[in-house]
């Protein structure tokens, strides 16, 4: 049990109309963000503490607000204080996404609980999107520069950075003009609402229903950002099958949103290249935990996120310096628990 503070004491006993609760540390996620599960007799609930707010333009709000008004399943807002960071909210649980998928022998068992997070995906690509009332994910996006800014961050924090894999010039031209070519084809594709970082752990089930977390830095982007994320998730390692079934089955579901000239070749290749990007933004976000701050737990996603990097890119031939780098930086081979 966690001590109760100076903000925390009078906000729940406020709250929740009660002294009698008691305070425990959650595991958060890799942000400042810090969460408590409150527990009074019976009853619990999840306290999220970050920065003041201000309620009318705060993201996480606004997006949680925007996703209920469509249908997505979010927690529920039960009290909050703006001033000291603070928001109380309906406790979904401990059972993720990504341990329904390791609790069984089969992967496959676990294609219910992933078509229950594609429902829940098709609303916020489509319903939510069309619903133009005001929230905050409408007013960020996906375009070339923020696309460049994850890849560049992926070679800094890993390839430079953990590799001391030095660039000439020459390569670093040449690495910048694939960056940029990635970035801009993306760039062009349609956008509708993305949640940024749709994976197994941000995906609670309870009660055999799904429902999403960590959902504040929403904005608009290609509709496979989102599907690269939870089906090329690093925390899980899908088959190719099981990826398929459920990318035939999002778009099943999308089919009455999607535009007469839709393109299934098209899809897929820009599938691949959203992989491409996505992937390795991820290998980033892994490294940096690490090189700025040494922190080990995400070390173990390297290899694998590499390899679906890797995968990717070999669907581009234009691509092969980036493979390259990949196999001349040592970072398909580099054992990075041992670090």
């Amino acid at each position: 049990m966690v001590t109760h503070d100076e903000y925390l004491t009078p906000f729940l006993t406020r709250s929740l109309q009660s002294s009698a609760y008691k305070v425990f540390s959650l595991a958060g996620d890799a942000s400042n963000r810090r969460y408590y599960r409150v527990v009074l007799d019976q009853h619990s609930w999840v306290l999220m503490r970050w920065e003041p707010f201000q309620p009318e333009n705060y993201p996480f709000l606004s997006v949680l607000n925007h996703f209920a008004k469509n249908g997505v399943h979010v927690p529920q807002v039960i009290a909050m204080s703006p001033a000291e960071g603070l928001v109380l909210l309906e406790d979904l649980g401990d059972l993720t996404l990504e341990r329904k998928f390791w609790e069984n022998q089969n992967q496959e068992a676990a294609l219910d609980f992933y078509q229950m997070a594609i429902d829940e995906i098709v609303k916020i690509h489509h319903p939510a999107t069309l619903d133009k009332s005001e929230c905050t994910a409408f007013k960020i996006k996906f375009d070339t520069e923020k696309f460049l800014w994850e890849m560049n961050y992926g070679k800094d924090n890993l390839i430079c950075g953990i590799l001391k894999f030095h660039f000439s010039d020459t390569l670093a031209k040449e690495i910048d003009g694939i960056f940029l070519d990635i970035c801009q084809r993306l760039d062009k594709e349609p956008k509708r609402i993305a949640h940024r970082d749709y994976h197994s752990r941000n995906l609670m089930i309870k009660l055999d229903q799904m429902s999403v977390i960590d959902f504040q830095d929403a904005r608009l982007g290609p509709i496979q950002y989102d599907l690269v994320s939870l089906m090329r998730d690093s925390y899980v390692d899908m088959n190719d099958s099981m990826a398929k079934t459920l990318i035939n089955y999002y778009l099943e579901q999308s089919r009455q949103y999607l535009p007469q000239d839709f393109s299934r070749e098209h899809f897929d290749r820009i599938y691949e290249l959203q992989s491409i990007q996505r992937c390795f933004k991820a290998c980033g976000s892994f490294a940096s935990f690490y090189h700025l701050r040494e922190d080990r737990r995400y070390l173990k996603y390297l290899s694998g996120t590499l390899r679906r990097v890797m995968k990717a890119i070999n669907e581009f031939p234009e691509y092969k310096t980036f493979a390259d780098v990949l196999i001349d930086s040592g970072a398909l081979e580099r054992k990075y628990e041992s670090l």
